[in-house]
């Protein structure tokens, strides 16, 4: 089993930044793509950055240029520092990993969930 443990939502102002974890952990022999997801008020999950075990990036239109993510693999974390947030931003981000384990099984794990609200 693998537990996905984020920390670093909270409450801030337009224009702010903000720093999420997510830190992996459990019976793991290699962490393939790890990524943030995001799911606003009545809205639907959706993707806002991945990265892969090599450091390739990919970024939602909505947040490139605002949003940066990040991996140590030694610590089997990644980050997304997040600037310039908005009142769109406002969501409940989530983590997401693709792990392999010492039996070569291949299993997609999810986060609890972290809280990020953008309000004056």
């Amino acid at each position: 089993q693998v537990q996905l443990v984020e920390s670093g939502g909270g409450l801030v102002q337009p224009g702010g930044s903000l720093r999420l974890s997510c830190a992996a952990s459990g019976s793991i022999f290699r962490i393939n793509t790890m990524g943030w997801y995001r799911q606003g008020p009545g809205k639907q999950r959706e993707l806002v950055a991945t990265i892969t075990s090599g450091g390739s990036t990919n970024y939602a239109d909505s947040v490139k240029g605002r949003f940066t993510i990040s991996r140590d693999n030694a610590k089997n974390t990644i980050y997304l520092q997040m600037n310039s947030l908005k009142p769109e931003d406002t969501a409940v981000y989530y983590c997401n990993a693709d792990v392999k384990n010492y039996f070569q099984s291949a299993y997609n794990y999810w986060g609890q969930g972290t809280q990020v609200t953008v309000s004056s």
